[in-house]
């Protein structure tokens, strides 16, 4: 993925401005800022929520101007939100069916089930065992904890075929024994050469899993680095208040 000057202005306010980025495939990025410093903005821009008003954003050397996220999707970009975005009353397996039906270019519905020899049945039930719910693979969502409903939406990323995530707060509401565990099943969706974008205030998790770290401030990009170069940054940590990170 490459970014180039990408920026994005409302009534004259600049919320990003020249982010220049290229994320190799296969690599694990950080992005991380204070409150304000414009990460949703950027994911939002790269998912095809929001149209730059500067810049360009592309994806395996193709240019995705006008693509809404349902073609980027399609493409293999796919995004989970600060809030958790499932269904309650649908399962995990529900759930990924659905993905592995629209990844075929079918116009799923919830109600219809998997059938011996779908197509999706197979890329539904993987995604699921791939996440860790094949145990839970029939239960309503509402009956999760919400570490299990965030392996949900990772579980919906892999069966519609995204290779490259993005991840945002994937930590967010999660409770604190079921961190390692959601770390470890990050760190496993990079097997195959997938790309993982992730916003996240969890500074551990995020210094212990990417290769890269992409600090944003004030809607600019202020550095990028490897976590101990990032960590080491002076100016990083007078941006962070003077917290080591």
């Amino acid at each position: 993925m490459r970014l180039s000057g990408l920026g994005f202005r409302v009534g004259g306010l600049d919320i990003l401005q020249d982010v220049d980025l290229e994320v190799a495939q296969g690599e694990c990025l950080g992005v991380i800022g204070p409150n304000g410093a414009g990460k949703t903005t950027l994911f939002n821009l790269l998912s095809g929520l929001l149209t730059p008003t500067a810049g360009q954003v592309e994806i395996e050397g193709r240019n995705l101007a006008g693509l809404g996220p349902a073609p980027r999707a399609r493409l293999g970009l796919g995004r989970t939100f600060q809030s958790s975005t499932v269904f309650a009353a649908l399962s995990p397996l529900d759930h990924a069916r659905l993905a592995a039906l629209a990844r075929a270019g079918a116009h799923p519905h919830w109600w219809a089930r998997l059938r011996p020899g779908d197509p999706a049945q197979g890329l539904a039930v993987e995604a699921v065992r791939a996440v860790g719910l094949e145990k839970l693979a029939d239960r309503p969502v509402a009956a999760l904890s919400h570490g299990d409903r965030r392996k949900v939406e990772l579980a919906i990323l892999l069966a519609g075929g995204a290779r490259t995530l993005l991840l945002d707060e994937p930590m967010a509401g999660v409770n604190r024994e079921d961190v390692p565990e959601l770390v470890q099943l990050i760190a496993r969706l990079r097997q195959g050469g997938r790309t993982v974008l992730m916003v996240e205030h969890h500074m551990a998790v995020v210094m212990g899993l990417v290769d890269r770290v992409a600090v944003l401030h004030h809607g600019r990009l202020l550095t990028c680095g490897t976590p101990e170069e990032v960590a080491s940054d002076t100016t990083v940590q007078a941006v962070y208040l003077g917290d080591p990170l």
